[in-house]
């Protein structure tokens, strides 16, 4: 039974895990965040952020709890109650820049490290869990990490981060955009609009080829973000090479979907996790 309710609940039901307030160091600074232990663990996750002044998520980490997954979700580098600099469009930085991105990844190559001695048990496979940025994030941290056992990714590009710009100003937030557009003429400007902004580059195609964990994407087909038909198809790829990586596509739902208005992706999400298989 996949148990769905959020923190705001929770004194109407009693919870089946316990929390512990944690501060761990990365690249010299520290980092505030929550352990969630459920009552019998069958896998572990550290929650990775998404784009923004992201702090820990709470409502999050209590669903996967409840269902039997350990949880480290902790504030973002520079906010809450975690030390550093945030860097982001709130602020006027560039956040999509590979130094960056992979100085998050060191942050949470460090949370892995930090629940991973927290659970103090080899026998609970480590994974992470995220969605939108994370997807570039995320196997950035795998790949610095080997008690990364396993990957669950809403909504993430396999596209570069440039190419995810020139879609998402193309889309321009318009939610009707599919309705009106096909993916050829998408993929056009994908791969040959100008870019409005020069920094260095992220590919995770790169990346995911030389990984051998393994790996969950959801998107939503309606997406305005993230160009979820050609993720799927360079996704497609690394799997006829042996990569085991899975996928499941919400041909409704847009970019959120983790918390849209469908369980739908959420359960599927959950119950992978707690059904992996280590290579």
């Amino acid at each position: 039974m996949l148990l769905f309710f959020f923190t705001s609940y929770a004194s109407a039901i009693p919870p089946n895990f316990t929390t512990k307030e944690i501060k761990f160091l990365s690249e010299g600074i520290s980092l505030a965040g929550t352990i969630f232990t459920p009552k019998n663990i069958h896998a572990a996750v550290v929650i990775i952020h998404g784009s923004g002044q992201e702090k820990r998520m709470t409502d999050f980490a209590t669903i996967l709890a409840n269902n039997g997954i350990a949880v480290l979700t902790y504030d973002k580098r520079g906010v809450g109650e975690s030390a550093g600099v945030y860097a982001g469009p709130e602020v006027g930085n560039n956040n999509v820049d590979f130094s960056n991105l992979n100085l998050l990844s060191l942050d949470a190559s460090a949370a892995v490290n930090s629940l991973s001695k927290y659970l103090s048990n080899d026998q609970i496979p480590i994974g992470l869990i995220g969605g939108s940025q994370a997807g570039w994030i995320i196997p950035l941290t795998a790949e610095k990490n080997n008690k990364v056992k396993f990957m669950t990714i809403f909504s993430g590009a396999l596209i570069t981060v440039k190419e995810q710009l020139r879609f998402q100003f193309y889309t321009n937030g318009d939610k009707n955009f599919w309705d009106a557009h096909s993916e050829e003429d998408a993929r056009n400007h994908i791969f040959n609009d100008p870019d409005r902004y020069e920094f260095i580059d992220t590919d995770p195609k790169g990346i995911l080829a030389k990984l051998s964990i393994s790996g969950l994407w959801i998107f939503g087909g309606k997406d305005i973000q993230v160009p979820a038909n050609l993720s799927i198809e360079y996704l497609n790829i690394l799997k006829a090479k042996g990569k085991h990586y899975d996928y499941k596509l919400f041909g409704n739902l847009g970019h959120n979907t983790a918390f849209s208005d469908s369980e739908e992706p959420m359960k599927d999400a959950i119950n992978w996790i707690k059904n992996i298989k280590i290579n």
